[in-house]
């Protein structure tokens, strides 16, 4: 290990265009010693060639699609220093971001995972950067539309995307961050173990925070630590291959955290809830499709 690096930035990349080149740029600029490793899913696009020439980059190109837990795990193996940030390549960020990041998990020995505030492009807070899991019982709220009742019973009808909230002052323990931007102890990888990949996008992340939380290491939200994030710019081409998978990931989160928690009956209800979900979207992406190809609206 390089006695002065400070921490190793893992990429995960397939098809990010000219978002990849600017958030290396991000890392480049950086004022502290940075491992930069991409790791490449087979992309079709030519964003590598935007960074092949930069010597200060190890590019590990996966000969097909790994799928984003299993990319992690191989730029971990290839990581050096005793802190680990997972950004993912549409994300960008000012210089002083990461040194907010990392002096808040060094804060204390317990603290194993920091995120910080996501934002749209548009400077709006983005859903997943500070999160409570979303549990069979929440994720039936929200499938169901039930959500609004929350003003008269928070705690029965919780909505688990805390983004909606005000934004606290300062730090703050929250169950989950997002896997676009996570700064992570090399340590407790090591009590907790590597990413799931029996994950192939989606859903990896909240398994991730769940893990940590059960060995005891807790995730901090870092308000003050901003990174935009255009989310969904590397899937934007495969829709229904992304909504697939996630909605595939979100029944794996689910059986495999709380089928012994909770009634046979409410399962069925949650499972159905996401593949109803999941129905609906794909039906309103073709009824698009459908009017774009009849020339009625713009594609």
């Amino acid at each position: 290990m390089t006695m002065d690096l400070t921490l190793s930035a893992i990429v995960v990349n397939y098809n990010a265009g000219h978002l990849l080149r600017e958030c290396i740029d991000c890392l480049l600029n950086c004022p502290l010693s940075i491992e930069i490793i991409v790791v490449d899913n087979a992309s079709l696009d030519q964003s590598l060639s935007s960074i092949e020439d930069l010597e200060s980059v190890k590019i590990i190109r996966n000969s097909v699609n790994t799928g984003f837990a299993t990319a992690c795990n191989i730029g971990i193996a290839h990581a050096s220093a005793d802190y680990l940030l997972f950004l993912n390549p549409d994300c960008s960020f000012i210089r002083g971001t990461l040194i907010d990041l990392l002096k808040h998990l060094k804060s204390n020995r317990d603290v194993g995972m920091v995120g910080g505030l996501l934002v749209n492009p548009d400077g709006t807070e983005q859903a997943g950067g500070r999160r409570a899991v979303p549990t069979p019982w929440r994720s039936f709220v929200r499938a169901f539309g039930l959500s609004r009742f929350a003003q008269r019973w928070p705690k029965l009808f919780f909505d688990f995307d805390l983004h909606k909230q005000p934004l606290p002052p300062g730090p703050i323990e929250v169950e989950a961050i997002s896997g676009a931007c996570m700064l992570v102890k090399q340590e407790a990888i090591r009590d907790v173990g590597l990413w799931d990949e029996g994950y192939f996008l989606h859903c990896e992340d909240l398994d991730w925070c769940m893990r940590f939380r059960q060995k005891g290491w807790r995730i901090l939200f870092i308000p003050s630590a901003q990174i935009t994030h255009a989310s969904g710019a590397c899937g934007r081409s495969r829709p229904i291959f992304v909504e697939w998978h996630k909605h595939k990931g979100m029944m794996r989160f689910y059986q495999k955290f709380f089928r012994h928690q909770y009634p046979g009956i409410l399962m069925f209800l949650v499972n159905f809830g996401v593949w109803f979900r999941f129905t609906l979207i794909m039906a309103q992406y073709l009824f698009k499709r459908l009017l774009q190809r009849l020339g009625w609206v713009r594609a």
